[in-house]
This record gives C-alpha cells, sequence and structure tokens, in this order.
C-alpha cells in the first residue's frame, strides 16, 4: 500500500496550526490544511507492513490497539497517494458513518499503532481522513441518498450524540423509519455542546444533520424523556428503543467549600459557552470569563476548558492533574503498538503556556479545601500534593504533609470524568443498571433487560471516544436488524 519507498522519502507533515495569539482571539478551527498535492505524499508513507495494526482495533494487555471502526486504512491510504479521492471516500465510509467527526476529535488510535511509527513518525491516517471526507462534501459525494425501499418498522433513538447518530444513520439506510429524541435544543449530544467549537465547527454537525434528514430520519429536540408514561408510549409505538444517553453524570468531589456557587461542572460549563456562542456570538454574556481559574481534572475536557476560558480572557489558569506526570516517551512496559502512555501536550496547554508562560498543568496534586469570600464564592483554593503508594498489591494515594498551597481562584471547573448515565431516564425505561451505573449488557451484546429496549455508547461502555461511540452505534443497529428481520447484513458492515 501507498509507495513502498515513501516511508523513506517523506516525511511526515501535517497541517500547521495558527499561532496561540492568534487563535485565541476566536471559537473557529485553527488549523491551516496540506495542499492536495502534499497529502498525496503523505498517503504514499503508508507502508506494506503486511500486519496493518491500524486498523486493528482489539485489547493488548487491557488497551484497545488501532480503530475500532477497524477502518481499511491502508486501502483508501493507498487511493490519496494514487490521486483517486472518489475511490478513497468508498472505501472510507464503508466503516465509518461520520470521518468529518472522527478526522476532528478522534485521538487517533489508528496512527498510534502505525508500524511506521514503531521506529520513526506514523502515517498521517487521521489528516488523510479528513481530506477525503471534506474532498466528498466539496464535489457533493454526500449528497442525500435516501434508501430506495422501507421495511415497515420503526425504530426510536433516545439521544443524538455519536452513537444515536451512527444508530439512526446505519438503520434508515437499511429502510426503517428512524426517530432521534433529544432532550437539548440541538442535534449532536456531547459533539455539540461538550467539544468546543475550535475542535469541531457546529455547522459540520449541522452538515450531516442536513443531510440525514433529507434522507428520511426525524429529529425531535427539546424532547426529554423522563417519565414511565413516555417510556412506555415509545416501547408501545415503535418496534425498537435504542438508549443512546451517553455517560453523562460528572463526577463530583468532597471537599469543605464545594457548594460555592462559582464552582461548574466542566460540561455544564462548555454547554453554557458553546449555547451562548451559537445563539447570539457570546453577546448574551450568560457565562463566566475573565476568571483566576482552576481546572480538576487532566483529560481532555480538562483541556478544552483551558482553551475555553483563555479565549474568555482568563487571567490565569491552573490546572490539576492527580496523577503522575507521564514519560515524554515510551516506558519498556509499554511497548508498541499498545496505546502510548506519554505526556501529551494539547491545544489549551499551548495556548496557557503561550499566554502565562508556564504550563497550567500541576501533577500528584488535588484540592483539599476551597476558601470562600464574604459572599460565599470561591476566592482560593489549598492545593496539596499526592504520593502513590503500593500497599496489599494495590496503587494508593495519600497526602504529602505540609505540601500544601493556596491558589487565587474564582472559577472552578471540575472536569474529573464521569459516573454514568443520568438516572432519570433509566428509571423511567426500568433498565438494570450495572455497578458502574451503566446499562447492564454482556459485553458483545447490546440488549437491555426489558423488551425491544437497546443500549449503545456511553450508557453501555461508560465515558469513552466518539470513534467508539459511532462503533456502538452501527453494532446496536445490527442487533435490531438482526431481531426484527431475522438476519441482517449490517455485521459485514
Amino acid at each position: 500500500m501507498g509507495k513502498k519507498t515513501g516511508f523513506l522519502d517523506y516525511e511526515r507533515k501535517t497541517s500547521r496550526a495558527l499561532p496561540c495569539e492568534e487563535r485565541i482571539k476566536n471559537f473557529d478551527e485553527f488549523h491551516i490544511r496540506l495542499s492536495k498535492a502534499e497529502q498525496m505524499k503523505q498517503g504514499a508513507r503508508c507502508m506494506d507492513c503486511g500486519v496493518p495494526f491500524c486498523q486493528y482495533g482489539q485489547k493488548i494487555k487491557g488497551m484497545y490497539s488501532g480503530c475500532p471502526l477497524n477502518n481499511l486504512v491502508p486501502e483508501w491510504n493507498d487511493l490519496v497517494y494514487q490521486g483517486h479521492y472518489d475511490q478513497a471516500y468508498k472505501r472510507l465510509i464503508k466503516t465509518n458513518n461520520f470521518p468529518e467527526f472522527t478526522s476532528r476529535v478522534c485521538p487517533a488510535l489508528c496512527e498510534k499503532a502505525c508500524t511506521c511509527g514503531l521506529h520513526g513518525d506514523p502515517v498521517t491516517v487521521h489528516e488523510n481522513e479528513y481530506a477525503i471526507i471534506e474532498y466528498a462534501f466539496e464535489h457533493l459525494l454526500e449528497e442525500p441518498k435516501p434508501p430506495l425501499t422501507r421495511v415497515g418498522k420503526k425504530v426510536a433513538i433516545i439521544g443524538s450524540g455519536p452513537a444515536g447518530l451512527a444508530a439512526a444513520d446505519t438503520l434508515n439506510q437499511r429502510g426503517y423509519e428512524c426517530h432521534v429524541y433529544e432532550r437539548d435544543d440541538r442535534i449532536g449530544g456531547l459533539l455539540m455542546y461538550g467539544i468546543p467549537n475550535m475542535k469541531i465547527e457546529k455547522h459540520i454537525i449541522d452538515r450531516r444533520m442536513f443531510k440525514m434528514k433529507a434522507e428520511g430520519v426525524r429529529f425531535h429536540t427539546n424532547a426529554n424523556i423522563e417519565s414511565k408514561r413516555q417510556a412506555k408510549a415509545l416501547l408501545n409505538d415503535f418496534d425498537a428503543v435504542i438508549l443512546a444517553v451517553g455517560s453523562k453524570q460528572p463526577r463530583d468531589i468532597k471537599v469543605e467549600g464545594r457548594e460555592a456557587p462559582n464552582i461548574y461542572f466542566a460540561v455544564d460549563y462548555l454547554t453554557q459557552v458553546t449555547k451562548s456562542l451559537l445563539n447570539s456570538e457570546l453577546k448574551d454574556k450568560k457565562y463566566p470569563k475573565g476568571k483566576n481559574v482552576l481546572v480538576i481534572g487532566g483529560g481532555d475536557t480538562g483541556n478544552d476548558c483551558v482553551g475555553t476560558s483563555i479565549r474568555l480572557g482568563a487571567k490565569s489558569v491552573t490546572q490539576l492533574e492527580m496523577m503522575d506526570e507521564p514519560p515524554l516517551e515510551r516506558a519498556e512496559n509499554n511497548p508498541w503498538p499498545e496505546w502510548p502512555l506519554v505526556k501529551k501536550t494539547d491545544y489549551g496547554q499551548e495556548e496557557a503556556i503561550a499566554s502565562f508562560g508556564h504550563d497550567p498543568r500541576i501533577y500528584d496534586s488535588t484540592v483539599k479545601k476551597f476558601i470562600l469570600d464574604d459572599k460565599g464564592e470561591v476566592k482560593a483554593a489549598v492545593v496539596v500534593k499526592l504520593k502513590w503508594e503500593f500497599k496489599d498489591g494495590r496503587r494508593v494515594m495519600s497526602e504529602v504533609p505540609g505540601s500544601e498551597q493556596t491558589i487565587p481562584c474564582d472559577l472552578v471547573l471540575i472536569a474529573a470524568g464521569f459516573v454514568g448515565a443520568q438516572l432519570p431516564v433509566m428509571k423511567a425505561f426500568n433498565v438494570k443498571l450495572d455497578g458502574r451505573n451503566t446499562v447492564e449488557c454482556g459485553e458483545n451484546d447490546h440488549h437491555t433487560n426489558i423488551d425491544h429496549l437497546y443500549s449503545a455508547g456511553d450508557c453501555r461502555r461508560g465515558q469513552s471516544l466518539v470513534v467508539w461511540a459511532i462503533r456502538e452505534g452501527r453494532d446496536v443497529a445490527a442487533a435490531v436488524d438482526r431481531d426484527l428481520m431475522g438476519y441482517t447484513p449490517l455485521d459485514s458492515l
């Protein structure tokens, strides 16, 4: 695949990010993409490696390696190299409903498992994917294609995140009448309100929604399903119902002063800002700005909070991470093609370094208490260092005595992950949950304890990636189709 000597002839080259001082002036996507000719060279770097771990998508030592969608990466890399973008598009959408989402927000598991990355730089799979799907939209290859026939059965999908959209898209093309119910005012779930604009501009989601709507999918916004009456009506009116409501119950922290009103969950903060941006271009000022910001959590959502707060004029930004600082390179016990457990400096941290002169992250640390002012609002936080030790075969943490320091802050954002699905919709359907507060299903099963009720996405597998949500949506569509029709061709997709 690609050019046999391409990985030797061409260096890895990616899109250019705008300088930090320029891109923080707005919420636009900020990468300048490669030319088509340069992108073809990057496709040429794909090796004829024999065992393409990039599309493996299976566990190695408890961590997934390669693409969960089993994307046909070497095939469309080769077609990009040859300039056959029309054919590359056909191979790409065979396994991925929404390449325009994954090519923007996926952390590129494919690249981390690329054979070319074993002793050098991996192939730019992520950006090749972006080039293919944007070419397809520009050249009208992604025009609406309604199914030629309908099977006479109806499916309701609760939740319009990537799992719900993938299920609806797949079943609609199979001929089902699909209704998507979304409790917010816009379609997209966490793609819309949980991931900021600079990572995925919202017209990209709208573009896909308009195509799906033209193909027959019916969307219902401001449709919160939380009563037993609503749940019963859906189960009676539809041949199948799919729960794809995500894992949106945020993990809280139990710290003195937590009740202060200027402490937000990260997802609520990001939602607030995105709604203001979309509704009024931030003119309604329904968001906090110009603050000394403390972000609790070092993951992608925490990084998004850093980047967002800087765009809103933060005076300072500090980001706390409970875990150790990762190494810059793979450790010996973390070999390729495992997921690399290495330090990553993302766009938000880059912007904090450019704005304030230092990395905002403090590792091995957590909040011990919040200090409140006379109005009951946070004015500072006492932060303590942590040490990790092995006790009884388990890794446990404890405070380092005398390590407390006080950090001024008047906006605290909790980005400590999620602890399962929000309960009202689960109680409405009387669905059984497991110990992680997610819907109880078998590992490769999407059936719940209720007849004709299925589950997919984060509410089934726990907090995960957009690419996994799409995989879940495709798999639950196959399960529904098999049950309702007696067989399914969707397993081969």
